[in-house]
């Protein structure tokens, strides 16, 4: 049996009880996921103030797989800062419809938004001049994009669909621009992709009225934020989504990944059973993905699928059952049809 070393970052709200649905579904697979927890709480933090953060970075590179668990942001916001200590120039954040939740948007969706995770505006607080302006400065750096460029096209060669890169550049034409050059040259080595790019909003109205025109998507850091959680609200919920983070090489290989859920600590329901883990079990399923495991992570998207759409769900997407009972009916369907395999 394979075993894998998955640094475990544990987190606020409902944070235990997101790791217990994980550990359940480690019990299933054919495979051994020996978890390396570390205490990044709000607790933990105050404790050990931001030295904490060295520790956890260290666990993280030298294992190079870790799965976070949401956490408070108080004094700072811990994902900025793993995102900044560990180099992490890349998010990943998947999208699709999933059969059985009922939302406002009726069309199927299937996205993989690929954000550069440093720069644009959220590296500058900014600062006032005066009492009437402010200003900040927007930062976009070859290094960063290159990855996420490089990774939207090896992605869309795996689903074998398109890249679309986004943002203003006939607007913020140095920036943007460059963005924009980057993803172009990074084209040119991915013929056989195809490729355009689209101003950020005729974007956001083409995917809510042709979203089958769009599958690997890459933007600048704040357009692929605002535009992940969009997409999230049109197939239910932003406690839908996952997330990965990835750090590169050189060479533009991963050298260290961290995934999580992107949903909150929910501090008004935690410790009640009642969260909705289909977003860290998302996020499992792409921590096996990285990991070569595709049969596992293909066995345990479809059961959380399969599940929800029978009606077997948590009651914030219309079911009645409890964090454990999901877990519990996603194991065993993934159980099964790991079995037949």
């Amino acid at each position: 049996m394979k075993t894998y070393k998955i640094v475990e970052l544990l987190g606020d709200g409902i944070s235990a009880e997101l790791s217990e649905s994980v550990h359940r579904i480690a019990q299933s697979l054919p495979l051994k996921l020996e978890f390396i927890p570390y205490d990044l709480s709000e607790e933990a933090r105050d404790k050990g103030g931001i030295e904490i953060y060295d520790e956890a970075v260290r666990l993280m590179n030298e294992h190079g797989v870790s799965m976070k668990y949401p956490t408070a942001t108080t004094r700072e916001s811990p994902n900025k800062v793993l995102r900044e200590k560990c180099l992490f120039s890349v998010i990943h954040r998947p999208v699709a419809t999933i059969p059985g939740i009922q939302t406002n948007f009726t069309k199927p969706l299937d996205i993989d938004v690929v954000r550069v995770a440093t720069g644009g505006t959220y590296d500058d607080a900014g600062q006032r001049i005066g009492k009437d302006t402010a200003v900040s400065l927007r930062v976009i750096s070859r290094g960063p994009c290159r990855d996420a460029a490089r990774f939207a096209f090896r992605l869309a060669m795996m689903r074998d669909t398109n890249v679309c890169s986004s943002s203003k550049w006939t607007i913020q034409r140095e920036t943007d621009g460059f963005f924009e050059e980057i993803a172009g040259k990074v084209a040119n080595d991915y013929p056989g992709i195809p490729y355009r790019r689209e101003l950020f909003d005729a974007l956001l109205a083409g995917i809510v009225m042709h979203p089958e025109r769009y599958g690997v998507i890459v933007c600048p850091n704040e357009y692929g934020d605002f535009l992940s959680d969009s997409a999230c609200g049109l197939i239910g919920s932003v406690g839908l989504g996952d997330s990965s983070s990835y750090a590169f090489d050189d060479e533009g290989q991963i050298t260290t990944a961290m995934f999580d859920p992107s949903g909150g600590t929910a501090p008004d329901i935690a410790g009640q059973g009642i969260c909705n883990p289909t977003a860290a079990l998302f996020a499992m399923r792409n921590m096996l993905l990285h990991l070569g495991e595709r049969d596992s992570a293909k066995a345990l998207r479809q059961a959380v699928l399969d599940s929800i759409s029978t009606g077997d769900c948590t009651g914030d997407i219309g079911g009645s059952l409890g964090c454990v009972e999901f877990t519990e009916i996603v194991a065993k369907r993934m159980e099964a049809t790991l079995q037949k395999a």
